[in-house]
């Protein structure tokens, strides 16, 4: 897709908006919430911004005119607001089921860091229902798959993930080194962007300009914790998983997870620019900026939002997904990182099947606004349009979950027991860890 051909397809939309806005969802009888409110819980919405603007413009005075057909056809009120913060809301979900209070109705949103242990610990009631139909594409499945343990689901999002994972390139560092900046989009749509490509560009990238010993221009800089993380999911590996008798375990220990590990510590070790001697963690993000660095390991909300750390730079920058290893089955992917929805575990299982159908219809896309291209934005405004039509397309069908974020943050899980300690052997540094994996997924399995 191109910049004009997505401008004329929001004309067209927005020109048959209209004749499309009243094709709302067949009504389905037995569903009546008697006029009580259905709250959902985020961590952002504040009471100011949970109220309806007095001026919307069209697409948004047809989403509530569609809300206000839920409210009437189901008899209820719809409310979003927040309830506690990125860390906290899972808490007021803990309160709220501890209570017991099943008289009101609410859902939940919750940062995915934190899903686990209350899952484990029962919190969360199923959302296998008879109006669900999770085949649909509507369902995010990378999410669904993530929340699903012995068969029930337990959580959902809806739609294509955000990208995280991905690599900046600086076009003058390359160029500067006799690269065509171009040919790593070729490479990348021709299947061949590969940890071997990365490691060639990145010979060719480092150089001592002025031959005095100190290396003068890096490959690479970023956050080493997404590479090695990348290093593993990119060779069709994972750090945890399922087994066949549904319980989680620890998966680094496969042939696949190892080779990750060692190539990416290799490879960081031999091409990233050292941190400086009293430096905050995140030094990366001034030094890619400085422009000396060709490659930038980080994620797409650094590049492609207003007000991100890539927004003012002086130099133009691209944007490719990390490289596949060559495991059997390895392909282009991102970690996602998703918000999920729950439902407190309090209700009867008819007000559940219920609360998941009405989740379902307020999920939907404005009636007659369904853009597929609406995920742009102003994306073209920071970067190329290969970075945007070819490699953030693709990554937002292309995450992979990381189950590790069931039994807590990834700092938490993996930071001290591997990730920060990836300056010695990590196959060695894992047999040390392992036992308290090992104990944290008996917990969570029960």
């Amino acid at each position: 897709m191109k910049k004009t051909l997505v401008l004329v397809l929001a004309l067209v939309f927005a020109l048959a908006s209209c004749a499309a806005m009243a094709e709302y969802p067949e009504k389905v009888d037995g569903i009546d919430f008697g006029g009580a409110t259905i709250t959902i819980y985020d961590y952002w919405t504040s009471p100011a911004q949970a109220e309806r603007q007095a001026d919307p413009n069209e697409e948004t005075a047809a989403l509530y005119a569609y809300r206000d057909w839920i409210e009437e056809t189901y008899n209820c009120k719809l409310y979003q607001v927040q309830k506690g913060d990125w860390g906290s809301n899972v808490e007021e979900l803990i309160n709220f089921v501890n209570a017991g209070v099943a008289s009101e109705l609410c859902l939940y949103i919750l940062p995915p860091d934190f899903v686990g242990s209350a899952m484990a610990n029962d919190y969360f009631a199923a959302w296998d229902s008879e109006y669900i139909d999770f085949t649909d594409e509507k369902w995010n499945k990378g999410d669904v798959d993530f929340m699903t343990v012995g068969g029930k689901v337990y959580g959902v999002a809806t739609g294509a993930s955000e990208p995280r994972q991905c690599l900046y390139f600086n076009k003058a560092v390359l160029e500067n080194a006799g690269i065509d900046w171009n040919t790593i989009y070729d490479m990348q749509a021709d299947g061949t962007w590969t940890w071997a490509a990365l490691e060639e560009l990145c010979g060719k990238i480092q150089q001592d300009t002025d031959n005095d010993g100190i290396t003068d221009v890096y490959a690479m800089t970023g956050n080493n914790s997404d590479f090695y993380i990348m290093g593993v999911f990119s060779n069709n590996a994972s750090f945890f998983g399922f087994d066949d008798e549904g319980k989680l375990v620890p998966t680094m220990t496969s042939d696949e997870a190892i080779e990750g590990l060692n190539w990416s510590k290799r490879v960081w070790e031999t091409y990233a620019m050292p941190q400086p001697e009293g430096s905050n963690w995140d030094y990366f993000k001034d030094a890619f900026k400085a422009g000396n660095c060709g490659f930038y390991m980080y994620q797409t909300y650094g590049g492609f939002n207003d007000n991100a750390e890539l927004s003012d730079t002086d130099f133009d920058w691209g944007c490719v997904a990390f490289p596949k290893g060559p495991a059997e089955g390895a392909d282009y992917v991102t970690v996602i990182s998703d918000n999920m929805t729950v439902i407190p575990n309090v209700y009867d299982a008819d007000t559940v099947a219920k609360l998941c159908y009405i989740y379902d219809l307020y999920t939907n896309a404005t009636p007659g606004y369904d853009d597929e291209y609406a995920w742009i934005g102003n994306k073209y405004d920071f970067t190329d349009e290969r970075a945007v039509d070819e490699t953030y397309a693709m990554l937002r069908e292309a995450g992979v979950a990381n189950s590790c974020l069931l039994l807590g943050s990834v700092n938490d899980v993996l930071g001290s027991p591997l990730l920060w300690q990836m300056w010695r052997d990590p196959a060695e540094v894992i047999e040390e860890s392992m036992p308290q994996w090992l104990a944290l997924c008996d917990t969570f399995n029960n």
